[in-house]
């Protein structure tokens, strides 16, 4: 039996909460269903938001699926039932929400994939806060650690993104007048993510991704059309390396050089250095931390590999250069390090044997004071 055609992806993205995501993308299900496509909501969060609410009138909705989780219900989005429905069309709202334990995957977007393999098309709505690669920007221009993400492969292959936009001070005055959130949350919001300072650079790193998805989809189209065998030099040029370690800071290290990575379009690896070639010699909490940032790394889609050495620093750059590595990221060591996995002096050797290779050392940064 042959596979559906995949579904077709449509996020609608904005920069904050408010700024009319939903309302859009319940715009255009309203302006589908009336053209005749058979469409359902599949999971809508109306946050109290009565023009919202109203342009639900008339769409089918898919009933939640009912979930016990210590003690409590809960509500989440019932995949199966929209599977059964099979509509044209699904309504998803909340793309990186992640689902109660005890729910068939963990987050939506995995949901959201079940959908599209089966063939139905889906709409969603997301912040660009929640796109991984982006975490540690945020967190710095915030001071909010984002806990729920999305892997920026899984945006990619997003056939359309539309920005949803609305100025700072506009959004500001809509919180104020109680039309995002209800007056409490709303005043607690000022003092928090919603200064008009944080805003305006949030705004200005999802125009400058708005503008990055529009050259990606240019140069995949130009891609499509080139003769079999024939590549375009810049995303065949560029290769990352990231070194892998049990330090904290090697997440951090991954979603930018994940990001950087995306931008030119070149290959991204990430490599941990053990005198075995596997974990099995590394300390407890080395071996635990090596393999969730390898997993971190393989869940953002960079190819992951493990080297047999005992000197990290060569091992590195050697597998850099018969790889035509290109940039090496790696962590900023403190200078008094008890782990023997990568020291200053590794990374004064890298910065000495790879003369030919742009060699990125990322410091960790505070978030910037309000």
């Amino acid at each position: 039996m042959t596979e559906p055609p995949r579904g077709k992806l449509k996020i609608f993205m904005g920069y904050a909460a408010g700024v009319g995501k939903t309302y859009k993308m319940l715009e255009e299900a309203q302006s589908l269903q009336a053209s005749g496509v058979d469409i359902a909501v599949g999971y809508f969060e109306p946050h109290g938001r009565k023009e919202t609410i109203a342009k639900t009138q008339g769409l089918e909705i898919v009933s939640r699926k009912k979930i016990e989780y210590r003690d409590t219900q809960f509500e989440e989005m019932d995949t199966e039932a929209i599977l059964a429905r099979h509509p044209q069309v699904s309504v998803v709202d909340e793309f990186p929400h992640t689902n109660v334990p005890g729910s068939q995957r963990a987050k939506r977007w995995e949901d959201v994939e079940v959908l599209l393999a089966a063939g139905i098309d889906v709409l969603t709505t997301m912040n660009i806060q929640h796109l991984e690669s982006l975490n540690d920007q945020v967190w710095q221009i915030s001071g909010v650690r984002v806990r729920e993400t999305i892997p920026d492969w899984v945006v990619q292959q997003a056939n359309e993104v539309v920005m949803v936009d609305l100025t700072p001070r506009a959004l500001l005055n809509r919180l104020q007048r109680g039309v995002v959130y209800e007056r409490g949350k709303a005043e607690k919001a000022l003092q928090n993510f919603f200064r008009e300072q944080t805003l305006v650079a949030l705004r200005e790193i999802a125009l400058r991704q708005a503008a990055h998805e529009v050259e990606h989809r240019m140069a995949d189209d130009v891609t499509r059309q080139l003769p079999d065998g024939v590549l375009t030099g810049l995303r065949k040029h560029h290769k990352i390396l990231v070194l892998v370690t049990a330090d904290p800071k090697t997440a951090m290290v991954l979603r930018r050089a994940k990001r950087v990575s995306d931008f030119l379009g070149a290959e991204c690896f990430a490599v941990a250095v053990q005198p075995a070639g596997d974990l099995s010699g590394a300390a407890a909490a080395d071996c635990e931390a090596l393999e969730r940032h390898l997993n971190f790394a393989r869940n953002l889609h960079i190819e992951t590999r493990i080297l047999e050495g005992d000197d990290v620093a060569s091992t590195l750059v050697d597998f850099g250069r018969r790889n035509r590595v290109t940039q090496i990221f790696l962590t900023r060591p403190r200078r008094k390090t008890w782990s023997p996995v990568f020291s200053h002096d590794d990374a004064q050797r890298v910065l000495g044997l790879a003369k030919d290779m742009l060699i990125v050392i990322v410091s960790d940064r505070e978030p910037v004071a309000h």
